[in-house]
């Protein structure tokens, strides 16, 4: 056999055999999104979180979304910025990043987790692979206890104006809490005047483009923090809710309409073994980092 013969057997061979290895070496990049009085950089939350993933897998790409210039404007984003215009900023930032065309998986932390999910109804390009919902308000908040590390005047004011008029349109368009804020005893208000969440949980009409975005998922993970303070009630970290017409009885994702009329494509999904429940001891998005690498890390390598 002369040399030229050789080399066109050979390389054949030795792509089919190279591929898979580079193909398997290949790390998923990973997006995440802060939660309500945080931001993308803050050395003792997320910017710590992205140093420990980074170290944990190696060659990984991590973008922490900043919305607004700085970090300043970024915390003050997460109360006031309209949560609809807040998801079209990320869409083009993930749409524009060379690193995520191939997609990418997504963590979202608190309130950043329910945002990620809007991205990821909305904007299948780049393509989100797994969600990782971190103490995630899926079906909005019916009370706010506390906000974590904000003066409580603050608090105050923000649980005023949610208890009084959270459908106004003014309350609606300039509170981010507003607009995921989920009234029971007045479900026809909140499906009426609900500019975020009512629209994306399907609320109102089937978007069957949400709904065929959101099955394209591999995974939804929902972590749910089984002492938690801050969200209330906090069956919603794992898709429950109180029972429409009253604030006491809740019910499971799998109890209710949403579920039942299979509106979101959960059922499917979760026939399919891509819905993910777990659950933590502690307050709101307090775990070990030993229970984060052996329940979460797996998912993101």
């Amino acid at each position: 056999m002369s040399l030229a013969q050789w080399f066109l057997l050979a390389v054949p061979v030795a792509l089919v055999i190279s591929w898979p290895a580079q193909k398997s070496n290949k790390t998923i990049p990973l997006v995440m999104w802060h939660g309500m009085g945080d931001n993308c950089c803050n050395p003792f939350s997320l910017g710590a979180r992205k140093k420990i993933i980074q170290q944990d897998i190696p060659g990984i790409y991590v973008v922490s979304l900043m919305i607004g210039k700085n970090v300043v404007e970024d915390t003050e984003n997460g109360f006031f910025m309209d949560v609809n215009e807040q998801v079209a900023m990320v869409c083009r930032q993930l749409a524009q990043d060379p690193n995520l065309k191939g997609g990418y998986n997504a963590i979202g932390f608190s309130q950043g987790a329910q945002f990620l999910r809007a991205v990821a109804q909305r904007c299948p390009s780049p393509p989100m692979k797994t969600l990782i919902s971190v103490g995630g308000q899926q079906q909005g908040v019916y009370g706010l206890p506390k906000c974590a590390g904000e003066p409580s005047h603050f608090c105050d004011m923000i649980r005023k104006a949610l208890n009084i008029e959270a459908y106004n349109e003014n309350i609606q368009k300039h509170l981010v809490q507003a607009q995921y804020w989920h009234d029971p005893l007045n479900d026809g208000l909140y499906k009426k005047y609900s500019l975020f969440l009512a629209d994306i949980n399907q609320e109102r009409v089937v978007n069957e483009t949400y709904k065929k975005n959101l099955q394209m998922l591999d995974k939804f993970i929902m972590v749910k923090f089984l002492h938690d303070t801050v969200v209330d009630p906090v069956d919603t970290e794992w898709f429950g809710f109180l029972k429409s017409g009253q604030a006491k009885e809740t019910e499971t994702l799998q109890e209710s309409v949403l579920y039942k009329e299979d509106r979101l494509g959960l059922a499917a999904m979760d026939k399919a073994g891509k819905l993910v429940f777990l659950a933590t001891e502690g307050d709101h998005l307090q775990f070990t980092q030993e229970w984060f690498n052996a329940n979460l890390l797996p998912y993101l390598r």
